[in-house]
């Protein structure tokens, strides 16, 4: 029945003069996404509506799963899509589209008609008037509800016309790369992949970088990591993930500094090779999955600790989310399964038993003194030997 799809935008629609740059952007990840499904598809803009054509045989329910990925998107319409054969054609097509789509005939619609082609010689209220008398002429069951319809039937008179009733909503947000690109701290955990969706529903292209450990950490948890980069990669776009071995720094920051601070100090290097290579991607923040006093690294004052060797903003979005709500948006974004498998990563082998809560700034600058030895070298190294896999 539907070849061709409406694709509805919100925030996109009140940009002014840059409208077309969002729009640009949304059709060119619409096209990015549809690579992926079995089909072959033409997306167009015209007069500000965004269309998806299937030319030939293509897979409905995948091509509606993989639209509901596209940030930008607010609504999905299956639209029936018609050349203007005169009103007499157009009220036949209305009343098998309706009969096609509701078995149900006891539904209460009301036809929502626009004339954006001047030439057709009926207006917007006068098709309303003459659509919804066909279609209750042919389903007497049916009634009119202009305030609180069950259906709304939406019929557009443009070059073409076009018919749709359903929307099928869209995840929101701003299309990507339209906001910058910024660095993820990924973790094997819930919180942080959570954190790159909601920063790229923003429109901002993420990489990422993960912390491995070996052999502390297997490759199977490193395999973890790669599928969680995967998954976010659905809905943000490719992403490149660099694996930094972390392993020297964690031992040497493990001898020379006490046990009680292990977990800031190493926090605070993890944030200093993140935003190199946030400096070498061209990216404008880093992202981190941490939520206030859910662990002894994410009170107020360890993140304080942690921010002052960042020059980059951190942007933390999950930051006042308690772990269900985390939790709600791991599980719909696909990530939670994955998440919850049990192959630990560098944070969890290294913590202290008693990690400090409250740490004092002086006091880990003057612990870190005793790592002024080695530790530029260790980071050099592991900027060096770190892997870059390209994760789409």
């Amino acid at each position: 029945m539907f070849k061709a799809f409406l694709i509805k935008y919100a925030e996109i629609g009140i940009k002014g003069k840059n409208r077309y740059l969002f729009e640009d952007a949304l059709v060119a990840r619409i096209r990015q996404v549809l690579r992926e499904v079995e089909g072959t598809f033409n997306v167009t803009k015209e007069q500000g509506r965004i269309y998806v054509f299937a030319e030939g045989a293509f897979d409905y329910e995948e091509t509606v799963e993989a639209l509901k990925r596209v940030f930008g998107i607010f609504g999905i319409c299956p639209v029936v899509v018609l050349e203007d054969n005169g009103y007499e054609e157009l009220a036949k097509e209305v009343v098998s589209y309706m009969d096609r789509m509701y078995p149900d005939k006891k539904k209460s619609f009301k036809v929502n008609a626009r004339r954006a082609k001047k030439s057709y010689p009926l207006n917007s209220m006068e098709l309303n008037c003459e659509l919804g008398g066909a279609v209750l002429d042919a389903f007497p069951s049916m009634r009119v509800d202009v305030h609180h319809p069950e259906i709304m039937l939406n019929v557009e008179i443009r070059s073409k016309i076009y018919i749709y009733s359903e929307i099928i909503p869209g995840p929101g947000g701003m299309p990507i790369g339209t906001n910058g690109k910024a660095m993820l701290l990924l973790s094997g955990g819930i919180d942080s992949p959570v954190a790159g969706y909601m920063i790229s529903k923003r429109g901002v292209k993420i990489d990422a970088v993960y912390f491995h450990a070996p052999p502390y950490t297997s490759e199977r948890a490193k395999q973890k990591v790669v599928d969680l980069a995967r998954l976010v990669a659905r809905y943000s776009g490719p992403i490149q993930l660099h694996v930094v071995n972390f392993t020297d720094i964690q031992l040497y920051i493990y001898e020379k500094c006490p046990h009680d601070e292990l977990t800031i100090i190493m926090r605070r290097y993890m944030m200093k090779i993140a935003e190199h290579f946030a400096g070498e991607n061209g990216c404008l923040g880093l992202i981190t999955g941490e939520s206030i006093g859910q662990v002894a690294s994410q009170t107020m004052q360890s993140l304080a600790a942690t921010n002052e060797v960042c020059t980059l903003p951190v942007y933390r979005p999950v930051i006042g989310f308690d772990k269900q709500e985390i939790v709600d948006v791991s599980l719909k974004i696909g990530t939670y399964e994955t998440s919850i498998l049990p192959y630990e990563d560098c944070c969890t082998i290294f913590v202290a038993k008693h990690p400090v809560t409250k740490p004092n700034l002086n006091i880990i600058k003057r612990s870190e003194k005793n790592l002024e030895e080695k530790i530029e070298a260790l980071m050099e190294e592991a900027i060096r030997t770190t892997e870059v896999i390209s994760v789409e």
